[in-house]
């Protein structure tokens, strides 16, 4: 296969899956790996795509905001591995915020198991996947439904946690660098997080690798106001660094690896 027509394929599929891994790639294409990352090199010379530890994702669009079901199918492993150990950092009787999120809604699926806790959350599909846990009380903002990410938004949102305090709120975005903090293409989108950020004591970041080192236009969080961010192993080892001189707890999920629970035996 001539090296045009390899990388046409590759820019198909990060365009349709956001990521793509340097092995399944090399299998699906019928060639090595060695060749596979020289495509991938030049494809990122030209803003195609952006290297990352193991294989490439999709150039952030700083306007651009991914549907939820855009998002749904990009490093689902990862995510579930980021969700487990974010279970770790909670304890029965907290009160916690859940933003809207791919990661977030993993988290919200071990929470069930919880014997005791309280979940504000603005997102209806945290609020769906928590109707299963009794012990959960789960509180409900008000606010303006963006369907794009099955959650509720703006003004009336913000002004209903305003007044509440949390230990920590477990959020989400588009983007997380040292520079910056966490990012999001929406206005209104980053305002919401903004104040579910400004209730808790501890904002604790969920960000897959495909997140690490990219901006996108409204900044959510900045980085002074971060206090762990929880990723994977394939994140970019230089951008995790940077994260954490800029004084941010960092804790890397290793994927493959299945924490364990607590309340559940192995």
């Amino acid at each position: 296969m001539l090296a045009v027509e390899r990388r046409r394929l590759i820019a198909e599929s990060v365009r349709s899956r956001g990521v793509v891994s340097v092995a399944e790639m090399a299998e699906t294409l019928g060639t090595t790996e060695i060749t596979l990352r020289r495509d991938l090199r030049a494809m990122a010379k030209d803003g195609l795509l952006v290297r990352t530890h193991g294989g490439a994702v999709q150039p952030a669009t700083l306007g651009h905001e991914p549907s939820y079901y855009e998002k749904s199918g990009q490093a689902a492993t990862e995510k579930a591995a980021i969700a487990r150990l974010a279970f770790g950092m909670i304890r029965p009787g907290d009160s916690i915020l859940l933003g809207p999120g791919t990661t977030t809604l993993a988290l919200a699926r071990l929470l069930v198991t919880c014997p005791e806790l309280t979940v504000v959350t603005n997102s209806l599909l945290v609020a769906q996947a928590l109707m299963e846990a009794p012990r959960v009380e789960v509180i409900l903002t008000g606010g303006t439904l963006r369907r794009s990410i099955h959650a509720l938004v703006g003004p009336a949102t913000e002004d209903s946690v305003r007044a509440l305090r949390a230990s920590q709120a477990f959020i989400s975005g588009n983007g997380f660098s040292a520079e910056r903090g966490l990012s999001t293409p929406s206005p209104l989108v980053a305002a919401t997080d903004r104040a579910l950020a400004g209730a808790a004591q501890q904002v604790v970041v969920l960000a897959d690798y495909t997140k690490i080192g990219q901006e996108t236009m409204c900044q959510t969080v900045p980085t002074a106001r971060i206090h762990t961010l929880i990723t994977d192993s394939k994140a970019q080892p230089a951008a995790l660094e940077a994260i954490r001189e800029a004084g941010v707890d960092v804790r890397v999920a290793e994927v493959g690896r299945r924490e364990q629970i607590p309340g559940t035996t192995a």
